[in-house]
This record gives C-alpha cells, structure tokens and sequence, in this order.
C-alpha cells in the first residue's frame, strides 16, 4: 500500500495531507508516524527519503502536514497560506495526530501493530505532548524542544503582541514574514496543564529514545538532555549534526544525509527493541 498526498481532516475541520506507505508484500509489525516541526511540512529536505529508509527495514511510515502549519492541499510546499499558519495552535497540533491516529485505524487493523511517534524540533515536543495515546507503543524525538513557553515573547514584546493582536517571525529561506496570532498565546494560557511538556514527560511509561546533534543552532542540546531527565529515556548524541541532520531544503540530492541517516539506523534500531 502507498497512499501519497491524501486528505484527512485536521483541527478546527481544516483539510490536510497524509502520506502512508507499508512494505510491500511483507509483514510488518511497526508504524512509523513522523511529525514535522515548526515551519516545516511533510516533504520538506529529505523527509521522503527518510520514508523510504523506514520501508527498507520492513516498517510501515506514515507523515503528513499539520492542518495549521500554512500549507493548503493544493499547495503543500512553503506556506502559501498564511492566514492558515497564523492561527495555529499547539492544542490544535495535538488534534492533528489524533486525528492521524484514527485515520490510520480506518486504513488498516492496527490491533495487531505498534505505532511509534517520532518528531522532529517542535514535533518532538508534540509527540511527548501526543504520547499518552494508548495506541503509541513508543516516542522517538529528534533535535526537540523541551518546554513552550520559553519560546514566546516576554515582557514589553508579550504586551505589545497583545495589543497588536499580532507578531511576526522572518522565514530566513521564503523571506516571508510569517504571522502568530495573540489567540496563538492564549491557547497555551488555558491548556497550560496539557500542553506542559516536563509533566507529560513524566508521566510518561513508555520506551523513549532522545536523538540530538551537537552542533545544533536551533535548539540546544540541553533541551534534549532535559527531557531525558523526565523521561528516563536513553539520550544519543550525533557528532557534527545541526538542528535537520544535514538535510535542507530544497533537498535535491538522491542519498540521505549521513547524519541523518544515523539518526534513522539508532531509531530503527530502538523500535526494533520494542
């Protein structure tokens, strides 16, 4: 079964897309479902080969755009709709991989599977957020955030995004100045219990596996190392990898990134464990 670019219902009833691909004519025990970090979309840099490294080691994988992230079904690549992006919500991420899980449970009978989460930069603080799930066997995060709040403005630029209503963030590659809505602060003021990525790691009892690179310039490594605390969960550090493992967008090049490609061979083999 391959099925690319097909649409599923996200938050806020907003249409997305959806890739899953299993082996072919194989067995297969375990899904893979991939989330995307902020600014990012499912067929970002060499996310497609990174599906196609999954295939190759008899797992199933699954990866798809979060409704918000500024993509349309017409449109998936860059963020075409702004709007779209501006009025995300990290509770609306949550319903996005929920409403992944149930559709994969309308495309096959996953009673007999194990599903493992992995998300990269803010996906990983998605998928430990995500990961209470009783269909998640497993949580994989790469190059991930440890906690929200940090990230947003503070003092006299949190009071000016309230009055404004609105505050931008420079995507460096699109040049496009990419708006947050006030509401987006607001959303983690009222669910601030469940969107509290140190009390979901906590109280996590699953396996976890923490992936980060050393040379990191998006997200220090101590995040990384925080949620490893939390979680009780084995932390590997990659030598002479950044915040995407050597992949960039566009990605033209027909062979994974090596740093990539390790951080793949350390997942497979830790879900293989499972």
């Amino acid at each position: 079964m391959k099925i690319t670019n097909e649409t599923y219902i996200g938050a806020n009833n907003r249409k997305s897309l959806v890739d899953f691909e299993t082996p072919d004519e194989m067995e297969f025990t375990n899904i893979v479902v991939f989330v995307h970090g902020y600014k990012g979309y499912k067929d970002w840099g060499a996310w497609n080969l990174v599906q196609s490294y999954f295939i190759s080691n008899r797992m199933a994988f699954c990866k798809f755009n979060l409704s918000h992230n500024g993509g349309t079904v017409d449109d998936p690549l860059d963020f075409p709709d702004l709007d779209a992006f501006s009025k995300n919500k990290y509770s609306y991420e949550m319903e996005d991989i929920e409403r992944i899980l149930d559709w994969l449970e309308g495309k096959i009978d996953i009673s007999n599977k194990r599903i493992h989460l992995i998300g990269h930069s803010r996906g990983g603080g998605d998928v430990i957020l995500a990961g209470k799930d009783k269909r998640v066997t497993s949580i994989v995060t790469w190059a991930s955030i440890s906690d929200i709040p940090s990230r947003f403005p503070k003092e006299e630029a949190l009071q000016a995004w309230k009055e404004n209503g609105f505050y931008t963030v420079k995507n460096g590659r699109t040049k496009q100045d990419m708006p947050h809505l006030y509401s987006f602060y607001e959303d983690w003021e009222k669910n601030k219990e469940e969107l509290n990525i140190e009390k979901k790691a906590l109280e996590l009892k699953k396996p976890v596996l923490h992936i980060h690179g050393d040379e990191d310039e998006a997200v220090s490594i101590t995040e990384s190392e925080a949620l490893s605390s939390w979680t009780s969960g084995k932390l590997i550090i990659i030598s002479d990898a950044n915040h995407t493992f050597g992949s960039y967008q566009p990605y033209k090049e027909n062979d994974i990134p090596s740093k990539l490609h390790e951080a793949c061979n350390l997942t497979v083999q830790f879900i293989e464990r499972q």
